[in-house]
C-alpha cells in the first residue's frame, strides 16, 4: 500500500489520488451501510486495464447489441448509416460514462453511495431504484434470449417432441422451461460474487467474439461475399426519411449504455487507478460496440440476400443452418455472450441499488435474487417482440429518464463539489449529505424536470407502440426524438441553477459515528 500523502480523522488520500477511510470500522454500525456498500479497501482495488477491456467485451458482445444494429437495418438503413449511427452513439455515451466512473475509482464506492452526495443519504434511493428497475427489465430481456438459445439447442438434439411441445401463454412449454433454466444458471453465478464474475468475463469475452465472427463468415459465404451486401441501397436514402429515423435511433444507441453511464462506479471502485479504468473502457466500449455493430450489419444485410428478408434475431438465424453441430456450437456461444453481459450489466447494479434501499435486510447476493424475480415479472418477451418497440419505446424512454440523473451527478461531482467528497458522511445521518431529512430537493427537482422534458412528449407511430401519436404532452413531442440529450442537459443545468439560487449549506464533516 502507498504511503499517505495527507490524512484526516476520516479519510486518507494516497499519492495516486485514491481515497479510503482511515478507520473503516467507523461506519460499521451505521444503518445506511453494509459490507458491500462500504468503500473498497485499497488492497482490494486490483482491476487492471485488461479487466475493464474484457468487462466491456463481455458486456458489448451480446445478442441485444447485435439486435441493436440489426434492428436499424430492419428499419431501412443501409450498412453505412447503421454503422455510423451506432459508432457515434457510443462515442457520445463514453463521455458521461467516464465522468461518473472517476468517483468509483477515487473513493471505492458503488453508484448508489456516490448518488448520496447529491440526492442525500436517503434520497439516493430515488435514482438508484429508477436505475435498478430498468436493469431488471434488461435482465429479463437477456434471460429470455438466452432461454431461446437453450430451447433451440435442445430442439436440435431432441427433435420435434421438444420443439413442437404444446403452447402455454403463446410459447411452447419447453421454451418456458429453457427460460427458467437459464435464469437459475445466472443466479448461481451472481451468488458466487463479484470476483467470480471478473474471472468469468476474462475467458468468456474472447470466445464470444469468435462466435459472432463465425456467424458472419457463414452468412457471407452463402451471400457470395461482401459485394452484394455492401451494394444494397438504403430504403431511406440520405434525405428527410433518413434523418427522421436517425435522431431517435441515435438516442436509442446512446440509451443502450445509459444505464452503465450511471453505475460504472460499481465496477471502477475495484480499479488499480484512474488510468487503468479510463484506458480499459476506451479500448473496451467504442471499439467493441463498433465491431459487433459491423458484424451484425453485415450478417443481417446478408440475410436479405440469402433468405429474402432481414433476420435481425441471431438465434432465429442460427436455426436456419442445416448442420446441428454448427447450430449447437453457435448457440452455446450465444448463451455465454448473454450470461456474460447480463450478470455484469444487469444484476451487479440493481444488487447494489436494492441493498442501498434496505442495507440491513439485503446484501449483494439476496438483492441479486430480487433482481431476477422482478426481471420475470416485467414480461421481457413483450419488450423484445418488435424492433420499433425495442429501439423507440424501451430504449428512448428510459434513456431520457436516466440521462437526467447523469446530468445531476456530473454537475454535482465535477462543478459543485469539484470531485471532493467526504467518505464517512456518505454513510451517516445528520452529516454533510443529510440535507433535509436525508433528501436534497434540488437534485430531485432537477431529475423530475429533466425527465419531464425528455420523455413528456413520448409518442408512437400509429399501431407501433403504447404512446399517443401526438405525444403524452403534445407540445413536448419534438423533444422526444432527442430524449437522452434533453434529459442530460436539463438535469445538469437545472441542478446547477438551483445550487446557485439556493446554495447548499453543509454542516462540518462528521467525525463521530452515530449508531442506530
Amino acid at each position: 500500500m502507498a504511503h499517505a500523502a495527507q490524512a484526516s480523522p476520516e479519510q486518507i488520500t494516497h499519492p495516486d489520488g485514491r481515497v479510503e477511510l482511515s478507520d473503516p470500522a467507523s461506519i460499521a454500525d451505521s444503518r445506511y451501510g453494509n459490507a458491500e456498500l462500504a468503500p473498497t479497501r485499497l488492497p482490494e482495488r486490483h482491476w487492471t486495464t485488461y479487466n475493464y477491456a474484457a468487462l466491456w467485451m463481455g458486456m458489448a458482445h451480446n445478442i441485444p447489441s447485435y439486435l441493436l444494429a440489426a434492428g436499424l437495418v430492419a428499419l431501412g438503413m443501409n450498412w453505412l448509416q447503421a454503422f455510423l449511427t451506432i459508432t457515434l452513439g457510443n462515442l457520445i455515451v463514453l463521455v458521461p460514462l467516464l465522468l461518473n466512473s472517476h468517483a468509483g475509482t477515487k473513493y471505492g464506492i458503488p453508484f448508489p453511495v456516490f448518488a448520496r452526495a447529491f440526492y442525500g443519504v436517503r434520497g439516493a434511493n430515488f435514482p438508484a431504484l429508477l436505475r435498478a428497475f430498468v436493469a431488471c427489465g434488461w435482465f429479463g430481456i437477456q434471460t429470455w434470449i438466452g432461454g431461446q438459445a437453450i430451447y433451440v439447442i435442445v430442439g436440435e438434439l431432441a427433435g420435434s417432441g421438444w420443439s413442437g411441445a404444446s403452447s402455454v401463454g403463446g410459447h411452447p412449454w419447453t421454451m418456458w422451461l429453457s427460460f427458467f433454466f437459464f435464469w437459475a444458471l445466472q443466479m448461481v453465478l451472481i451468488w458466487r460474487g463479484i470476483e467470480a464474475l471478473r474471472r468469468f468475463e476474462n475467458w468468456a469475452a474472447p470466445l464470444v467474439t469468435l462466435a459472432f465472427l463465425a456467424l458472419m463468415i457463414t452468412v457471407l459465404v452463402k451471400a457470395g461475399g461482401f459485394g452484394p451486401i455492401l451494394s444494397q441501397p438504403s430504403k431511406l436514402g440520405w434525405d428527410a426519411d433518413f434523418w427522421k429515423i436517425f435522431a431517435p435511433s441515435l438516442m436509442g444507441m446512446i440509451a443502450f449504455w445509459a444505464t452503465l453511464s450511471l453505475n460504472m462506479p460499481d465496477f471502477t471502485r475495484f480499479g488499480k487507478g484512474q488510468r487503468q479504468q479510463v484506458i480499459g473502457q476506451i479500448i473496451g466500449l467504442p471499439t467493441t460496440m463498433s465491431f459487433i455493430a459491423l458484424v451484425s450489419i453485415i450478417t443481417t444485410s446478408g440475410t436479405v440476400i440469402v433468405y429474402g428478408s432481414a433476420i435481425w434475431d441471431p438465434v432465429e438465424l442460427t436455426r436456419r443452418f442445416e448442420n446441428p453441430v454448427v447450430v449447437t456450437i453457435g448457440l452455446v456461444m450465444a448463451i455465454l455472450a448473454t450470461m456474460s453481459c447480463n450478470v455484469a450489466a444487469n444484476v451487479v447494479s440493481p444488487s447494489y441499488d436494492f441493498a442501498n434501499a434496505l442495507p440491513r435486510w439485503l446484501n449483494f447476493r439476496t438483492a441479486g435474487l430480487l433482481t431476477g424475480v422482478i426481471g420475470i415479472v416485467i414480461q421481457p418477451w413483450r419488450l423484445i417482440s418488435d424492433p420499433s418497440i425495442y429501439i423507440f419505446v424501451w430504449l428512448s424512454f428510459y434513456g431520457g429518464l436516466l440521462a437526467s440523473v447523469a446530468g445531476v451527478l456530473i454537475a454535482g461531482y465535477w462543478f459543485v463539489d469539484r470531485t471532493n467528497l467526504f467518505l464517512a458522511d456518505l454513510y451517516l445521518p445528520n452529516g454533510r449529505y443529510w440535507y433535509a431529512a436525508g433528501w436534497n430537493w434540488r437534485a430531485v427537482v432537477a431529475t423530475l424536470v429533466g425527465s419531464l422534458l425528455a420523455v413528456g412528449g413520448a409518442y408512437s407511430n400509429p399501431g407501433a407502440g403504447p404512446f399517443p401519436v401526438d405525444g403524452l404532452i403534445p407540445f413536448l413531442q419534438p423533444l422526444y426524438d432527442y430524449s437522452w440529450v434533453v434529459g442530460l442537459v436539463a438535469g445538469f443545468l437545472v441542478y446547477l441553477l438551483l445550487t446557485i439560487v439556493s446554495p447548499i449549506r453543509h454542516p462540518a464533516p462528521t467525525h463521530a459515528v452515530e449508531s442506530y
